[in-house]
């Protein structure tokens, strides 16, 4: 089954979101829980969740993402970040209990100089003082390009995290084709051996989601600048190849490319014509 999205904005609910998300033929979606750059959360409006939530059943929806703020950096080196890090981990974890079943991805941090064996230290003592045993959410790590400090470029950076979390059954991995690429997996070449390591180091069970790009840069240049499909170093083809294999078959797979909602509705058209 395919379930293909994008990135769509919360400000007018989640109603909106899915009936936006069908109207450019999405059955999926992701969506920041704040301000991506941070600030506080819009208070829950319980009766929009369940108007939602009958909608996404009427329309045979997949799994949606919510996305933390790109400001939450859980290896900082400055308390004061981390702090708002697990405040707002916390808040938004408790506030997706109210969208049971679904993720929540976010960008695993940079470490800033620290290294990277002590920001491992610090995203996993943040995951054990947010993960409760009784939370339906999966948390999703997000694979990284690997510029500058950034943790998260290859499977055994997940990998050590995850190995230091203690309810790590919340936990699963969402793949970014374009930070995978950058990062140096080879989804060009050898899609196949790329999903065989992912399944070797981690485990194919944890892949729970995909961000589908095409990369601005060549394989393994650590610069994360997303391009449309088949505008990159990556290519159509080998995109459509790679979320073809039978590991990705049934995940939420959303687009972030550089668009406005017209050019998503294009972009959702021609993967399903290609994959259909």
């Amino acid at each position: 089954m395919l379930y293909i999205g994008c990135h769509l904005s919360a400000s007018k609910g989640f109603l909106a979101m899915g009936k936006q998300a069908a109207e450019i033929g999405a059955n999926t979606f992701q969506f920041f829980t704040r301000n991506p750059r941070g600030g506080k959360a819009k208070p829950i409006d319980e009766d929009d969740i369940k108007a939602y939530l009958e909608f996404a059943e009427e329309h045979k929806f997949g799994k949606i993402v919510a996305h933390a703020p790109y400001t939450l950096n859980a290896a900082a080196a400055d308390k004061r970040i981390r702090d708002f890090a697990y405040e707002t981990f916390k808040d938004d974890l408790m506030r997706m209990e109210y969208l049971p079943g679904n993720y929540y991805n976010f960008h695993p941090g940079s470490h800033v100089g620290q290294g990277a064996e002590k920001g491992t230290e610090l995203i996993a003592d943040i995951l054990n003082r947010v993960l409760f045993p009784e939370m339906t959410t999966t948390v999703l790590l997000e694979t990284m390009a690997g510029k500058g400090s950034e943790i998260g470029r290859s499977f055994e950076e997940l990998k050590a995290i995850i190995d230091r979390v203690e309810l790590s059954d919340k936990l699963g991995v969402c793949l970014d084709t374009c930070h995978i690429s950058d990062g140096g997996y080879d989804i060009i070449g050898n899609p196949e051996g790329v999903l065989d390591e992912f399944d070797r180091i981690l485990g194919i069970d944890r892949l729970k989601a995909v961000h589908l790009n095409d990369s601005m840069n060549p394989a393994e240049s650590h610069k994360d600048r997303h391009a449309k499909l088949g505008e990159g170093f990556i290519g159509f083809d080998a995109l459509i190849k790679f979320i073809s294999m039978p590991a990705i078959d049934g995940l939420p797979i959303n687009l972030e490319t550089p668009n406005e909602i017209e050019g998503y509705a294009k972009e959702i058209a021609m993967v399903k014509k290609a994959m259909l």
